[in-house]
């Protein structure tokens, strides 16, 4: 099976080491890990600098993953990242990544599903359509490397609809 194109969308200073984990799955072709020197030169930009960089690197991705740690949903850039995923017409879904085991600080705290803060017109919210997976804390990694793929093809099918 072909690797699919994939946007990682994750709160960076929190998160990078358990990211890396997801994205050492080798399953799915992500978005290329970014410096963090590179990252502040892009920051340095200012947020048209910031909202560029993102917008050029949502294209040609199939779907967008957000991994979900304990501050992402308060992160600016992810909820832009998930407005524009939404607004694109593209397959979205998260992945909670707190039992993943950071070297630093081992495992995390649970962080609040992101999609929760988003609503439609009618007040549905944004979660009863976007899955938010949480792996099973025993092994984390092994539940996410053995379904991701099947999240991503649910992510499009839902998408679909």
């Amino acid at each position: 099976m072909a690797r699919k194109p994939v946007f990682f969308s994750f709160h960076y200073g929190n998160d990078v080491m358990r990211v890396q984990q997801v994205r050492n799955i080798g399953a799915l072709e992500g978005n290329t890990p970014v410096s963090a020197n590179d990252w502040e030169t892009v920051k340095r930009g200012g947020d048209a600098s910031i909202k560029r960089w993102i917008d050029d690197n949502f294209k040609y991705k199939q779907c967008v993953i957000v991994l979900v740690g304990q501050e992402t949903h308060t992160r600016p850039w992810v909820k832009y990242e998930i407005e524009k995923a939404w607004s694109d017409g593209k397959p979205i879904f998260g992945i909670h990544i707190h039992n993943l085991v950071c070297p630093r600080n081992g495992k995390g705290l649970k962080g609040k599903n992101p999609f929760e803060q988003f609503a439609f017109n009618d007040g549905t919210k944004l979660s009863s359509v976007v899955s938010c997976y949480d792996p099973n804390p025993n092994d984390a990694y092994k539940d996410i490397a053995e379904n991701m793929e099947y999240w991503v093809s649910q992510a499009i099918a839902q998408r679909k609809k």
